[in-house]
């Protein structure tokens, strides 16, 4: 589980400063605020994590098929200012301990990474991991890649140098100490999963490969497949899905069924209600399409994931908003989920500052945060949630001004009224 995180100096953000990620985060905050580039810097370890072995880049901005396309460093440095670095760290805890020579055991490691423009296509690098109070950093020194007590800059040129997290096995000084280190954190990024705001449109017929996926694909388009696979190997998959659809009210019931004459192809029936007829998932609501890969997402995937949603309350109604946050809070708790959202929902806000009030999830395992932008730049501001569920430091206009809006209203009314008489 993710516990801190910090970017500096990407993108609209000069300084988040150390940002407290608890099991049930939520970034709100205007269009254009910041929220998602917050994100972004995960997963674009994540795609970096994830590049073939292959792959000899040290990080990976992205393309068009990546998970973010964050263009290139030039693209991406706060204000395009070439002559300073970008700085991401963060802090995550895990369920069995790491013993290392010399160090206690431990759980929690942190993970602090420098980029800057190196003039020529590749950006330079330098990275450094903690554990405790000790700092394990990277030194080359043309033979061997020993771990100092303090961060160094390293070229990527260097082939000592494994991406922008490790260094290659031929050239440890330290190779069991470093190798459990760098494994703890690619297993990290592998433990989360991304959905995107804009899922894809429901399809009047899906073809199953036989193939199993690990979650739902960026844009929902892996969501059979993970029904499929979850048929297979989860209990969770056929039991809580129905369950969380009528208790949204979208929808009865579904299923996947064989079309004639095909090997693979399957339609996507569902029924609106008990004893109706089936029909195609394309001739209902499109918010149920919209929300099928969330619920999917959140029984499919292991327990102890991490999910970054953004906008999961996305084409849904007010009502099935404030029912989506009973579903998050469900799996934080049952499954040990954790989950990393950026969302515009005043509905989904308030239900959750309901339920810390209810004592179904507690204030200290969440975290909400503000975000806005002021000349040109992202600020961000912690909600103060208290045990009740009541936030002493709520935003003005947080989701705009709807006092504003009636006291116009009555005045136009007025007005109106006045002139007719």
């Amino acid at each position: 589980m993710i516990t801190e995180l910090r970017a500096q100096n990407f993108k609209s953000w000069k300084d988040t400063d150390k940002l407290q990620i608890a099991p049930l985060t939520g970034f709100f905050g205007a269009n254009s605020s910041g929220k998602t580039s917050l994100l972004q810097t995960l997963l674009m370890l994540k795609q970096t994590v994830e590049r073939p072995p292959d792959w000899n880049g040290v990080i990976d901005f992205g393309d068009d098929g990546s998970l973010v396309n964050l263009g290139s460093f030039d693209d991406l440095i706060h204000q395009y200012k070439r002559d300073i670095p970008l700085e991401i760290s963060l802090s995550w805890k895990f369920s069995e301990k790491l013993s290392i020579t010399d160090i206690e055991e431990v759980d929690t490691l942190s993970f602090e990474l420098r980029v800057f423009d190196n003039e020529n296509s590749v950006p330079g690098v330098s990275f450094n991991y903690k554990i405790g109070e000790e700092n394990l950093a990277v030194d080359w020194d043309g033979q061997d890649v020993r771990l100092i007590s303090v961060p160094v800059e390293l070229n990527y040129h260097d082939e000592s140098l494994f991406r922008c997290y490790g260094v290659r096995s031929a050239h440890y000084h330290n190779q069991e100490i470093f190798s459990s280190i760098q494994t703890r954190f690619e297993n990290l990024f592998r433990y989360i999963r991304h959905l995107g705001p804009l899922r894809e449109y429901p399809r009047r017929n899906y073809a199953w490969q036989g193939k199993h996926s690990q979650g739902v694909g960026q844009h929902g388009e892996d969501m059979v497949t993970a029904l499929f696979s979850g048929r297979i190997q989860l209990r969770d998959t056929e039991e809580q899905i129905p369950m969380w659809l009528q208790r949204l009210d979208l929808i009865d019931s579904y299923r996947l069924n064989p079309v004639r004459n095909t090997e693979r192809d399957y339609e996507f029936l569902v029924r609106k209600y008990k004893g109706g007829p089936e029909i195609r998932l394309t001739d209902v609501g499109f918010g149920v399409s919209q929300v099928f890969p969330v619920l999917v997402l959140c029984y499919y995937v292991p327990e102890g994931s991490i999910l970054i949603l953004e906008q999961p309350e996305a084409h849904l109604h007010p009502k099935v908003q404030s029912e989506l946050a009973d579903l998050l809070v469900e799996v934080v708790k049952e499954r040990q989920l954790q989950i990393i959202l950026e969302s515009h929902s005043e509905h989904l806000l308030i239900r959750l500052m309901r339920r810390i009030a209810e004592e179904q999830i507690s204030a200290d395992d969440t975290a909400f945060y503000f975000c806005e932008m002021k000349e040109g730049v992202s600020e961000i501001e912690r909600l103060n949630v208290d045990d009740y569920g009541n936030i002493t430091n709520w935003p003005q206009n947080f989701f705009g001004d709807e006092m504003d809006d009636l006291a116009a209203k009555t005045k136009a009314e007025m007005k109106r009224k006045k002139a007719n008489k």
